[in-house]
């Protein structure tokens, strides 16, 4: 699987955001972005053209939290399962294209007679495909959908229970978490583009000399997404690793494990944007941010970002999975996170321990979070 960043997910969503922009989409085009060009065969083709018009007909001009196309999603995630695999099966091409299908499908926002064009759409597509390969992507849809009244944890858990017997189910989840991660912000361009966090780190902490960084471009307004709920949907993919991990699920998958990795990547680089943004605009105080780091370089030490741990254990870090992301109302999780968000010195703290966290999960094949299981975060 070749490197994939910001800068490529930016570039591929514009080209099909232009693509489903066209008065009438032209789906063959689509399957040529998201597939990268790689051959499938006219049978295969067909089918995926129908799949596309369905998820066409199913998000509309629905769109994301940010603002792009809903359908963009799905694309995108296929579109990064296919870099890695070659020869692309179709079965699994549509078990990524439709992994949000059961949650997202709810027959109350359509009336009866476009409820009734979704339904002919999905069954012309289902019978294009032997009745055994239908009854597989059935199951392993269900396997992706996360119940109403489930946590996430239990989701997950659940889930991964099928990956040792269906890896292509966890590289569809490792791809969907890859893509929310990188769907958190709308930027023209990367903001580390041409900024080396880890130099920033060391002249911060070796010399006298460094006065700060000083971003070139003016602040922006809180988007719709900001530094606190980033971090939560970074928590999310620790939560998902830890579980992955833990069960050993697909660990044997050779393109499960690339994109586990490049999923640890892309969420370093998402912690070190967060922590250079606060550093550059609003805690701009280099001695500040040393202390800031070193305490979060002795509490890593200790084995502090390890585990789970009790809240007001000591350090302020103590607790910060259980009193703030391990929250399953909304509400109440907001109110968190609103809270998390106007403690920039927390948030650094946390954005840091997270590099941490991930950076472990690139050196040890063992590694995990101690505390995470499909029945929350508890201390051990």
């Amino acid at each position: 699987m070749r490197s994939y960043d910001l800068a490529d997910f930016l570039k591929l969503s514009a080209v099909l955001n232009y693509q489903l922009s066209a008065r009438q989409v032209n789906w063959e085009s689509v399957i040529t972005i998201m597939l990268n060009g790689k051959p499938i065969s006219r049978h295969d083709n067909e089918v995926l053209i129908r799949v596309l018009d369905y998820l066409g007909s199913v998000y509309g001009h629905r769109k994301r939290r940010l603002g792009p196309y809903s359908v963009l999603h799905p694309l995108r995630s296929t579109s990064l399962l296919c870099q890695g695999s070659y020869p692309v099966e179709l079965l699994d091409l549509m078990t990524s294209l439709l992994h949000d299908n059961f949650e997202d499908v709810n027959p109350k926002r359509f009336k009866d007679a476009e409820w009734a064009a979704l339904n002919a759409k999905f069954n012309e597509f289902a019978g294009m495909i032997p009745k055994r390969d239908l009854i597989r992507l059935m199951e392993r849809l269900e396997w992706l959908t996360k119940s109403p009244g489930d946590t996430y944890y239990r989701y997950i858990g659940y889930l991964l229970e099928h990956g040792s017997r269906f890896p292509e189910v966890v590289r569809v989840k490792l791809a969907d978490r890859l893509d929310n991660t990188f769907d958190m912000r709308i930027d023209m361009e990367d903001p580390l583009q041409g900024v080396d966090f880890y130099e920033t780190i060391f002249q911060m902490m070796f010399t006298n000399t460094y006065k700060g960084y000083h971003p070139e471009k003016p602040h922006r307004s809180t988007m719709a997404l900001n530094g606190a709920q980033r971090l939560y949907q970074l928590f999310k993919n620790i939560v998902l690793m830890s579980l992955v991990r833990q069960k050993k699920a697909a660990v044997d998958d050779p393109l499960s494990r690339e994109i586990f990795a490049t999923l640890a990547r892309a969420s370093i680089k998402e912690a070190q944007r967060i922590t250079l943004h606060i550093f550059g605009y609003h805690e701009t105080s280099v001695p500040k941010f040393r202390d800031l780091i070193l305490e979060t370089m002795d509490y890593a030490h200790r084995g502090g970002i390890d585990t789970v741990t009790p809240p007001a254990s000591g350090h302020r870090l103590d607790g910060i999975f259980m009193s703030v992301f391990d929250n399953p109302s909304p509400y109440a999780r907001r109110r968190k996170l609103a809270a998390l968000y106007n403690d920039k010195p927390l948030m650094v703290e946390t954005a840091l321990a997270f590099i941490v966290i991930f950076l472990s999960f690139l050196n040890d094949e063992s590694y995990y979070v101690r505390g995470i299981s499909e029945e929350g975060v508890r201390p051990e």
